[in-house]
């Protein structure tokens, strides 16, 4: 039903009749849109990540606020406007509500792409990386509210991990404090986002979307509460090596530091940074790993819908 919340939702046309109907939906977040990457190339982006989650048979959800009305999935002209935004808010937790009161238009983070999923009915979110801890946190406290999203809010992200950009042991740290399940996607080892490792064992390995979902249906028939990450090592042909990812990271942080970078302005800086050093390399891997994010996604929400999906002896 697409008026599962009582807040005032606007839906595009394919999304209101997938809810309606009980096809399987896919959130995706718009800020890789507005602070990710440049028109056209946004545009193109996202619309080939939207496609993709129609091939595996479930539809796209684009998240994003417009002159304060919240959209869950947006019409192609609608999609065009935003991609050619320059002046959208980038709102998490703490300013969706205000950019929804005082009427602005806003691209939404992975936390607030969460609430405005759980709001809507939708289980399953597929984004780029989340974020974490900073390097540094211990002294400035600089923590992601997506790592507070994933404790409180039922949905399922699929994410390529942390940004690499951060400080991973530290982020997988906070999770597990916070009961976040965190499952590698057909390997061991934790991806650092443009990697495929991090140096760090996963948690918990799941080979299969039905897996996926099968865990989540018995956490939710055993009532417990929040959501999950799942993270999904890249294509190994599309990502640049740990080690070579290291070096530039470090000459970005180092970058930052001499320049006085903090707070909200470092993550977009120190990408820009990356994005220079690699020689765009960088953005190229990103948005393969989108792409492939958004594949398992679909596949996670499809295997949701199965009617027959087993919980074992929770059946």
């Amino acid at each position: 039903m697409t008026n599962a919340s009582p807040f005032p939702l606007s839906y595009s046309a394919e999304v209101r009749d997938a809810l309606d109907t009980g096809k399987p939906v896919v959130a995706l977040e718009s800020t890789i849109i507005t602070h990710g990457m440049p028109w056209p190339g946004n545009l193109e982006m996202a619309r080939s990540v939207e496609d993709i989650i129609r091939q595996q048979g479930a539809v796209p959800a684009t998240i994003a606020v417009i002159e304060g009305c919240l959209h869950i999935g947006l019409e192609d002209e609608m999609l065009v406007a935003l991609a050619k935004s320059k002046d959208a808010m980038k709102v998490s937790r703490a300013d969706l509500a205000f950019a929804v009161a005082m009427g602005k238009t806003g691209a939404t983070t992975v936390a607030a792409t969460m609430i405005a999923a759980a709001n809507a009915g939708i289980d399953v979110f597929a984004t780029g990386g989340i974020g974490g801890v900073h390097h540094g946190a211990e002294n400035d406290f600089d923590i992601s509210a997506d790592l507070g999203e994933l404790a409180c809010t039922p949905v399922i992200v699929v994410s390529a991990g942390a940004k690499a950009i951060l400080d991973i042991p530290k982020t997988l740290e906070v999770l597990e404090t916070k009961g976040v399940p965190v499952v590698t996607f057909g390997a061991a080892e934790l991806p650092a986002f443009w990697s495929r490792q991090s140096g760090l064992e996963s948690p918990l390995r799941l080979d299969s979307a039905e897996e996926i979902a099968r865990f989540q249906k018995t956490r939710e028939a055993m009532k417990i509460g929040g959501g999950m990450l799942i993270a999904n090592p890249v294509p190994e042909a599309e990502e640049i090596p740990r080690a070579e990812m290291q070096t530039h990271i470090h000459a970005a942080l180092e970058t930052a530091k001499s320049r006085g970078i903090t707070g909200k302005a470092v993550t977009p800086f120190l990408l820009a940074e990356i994005f220079s050093i690699t020689q765009g390399r960088s953005l190229s891997t990103n948005i393969a790993l989108v792409k492939n994010n958004a594949r398992l996604a679909a596949d996670i929400a499809v295997a949701l819908a199965l009617p027959t999906l087993s919980m074992s002896c929770l059946d």
